[in-house]
């Protein structure tokens, strides 16, 4: 069984060093995600990006905003 990647949107960051920051602030506020290379059909500064569920898109973005250097997100 191999999985849909439609099913999932990414945060998209400038750097490593805010992916990491971003994941630990999702860890300690515990909203689900999951740190993965960045797709080849997306173009980014940073190798790695953070996958979630669009059902967490809301808590993504209230839990990120203002306590992480600025972010985008995409569709995979």
């Amino acid at each position: 069984m191999t999985e849909t990647s439609e099913k999932y949107l990414v945060a998209l960051f400038q750097s490593v060093s805010h992916v990491i920051k971003a994941e630990r602030i999702l860890k300690e506020a515990q909203v689900p995600h999951k740190v993965i290379p960045v797709p080849r059909k997306i173009s980014s500064d940073c190798g790695v990006c953070i996958r979630f569920l669009p059902e967490h898109l809301q808590l993504i973005e209230n839990t990120l905003t203002e306590k992480c250097e600025t972010f985008s997100i995409q569709s995979l």
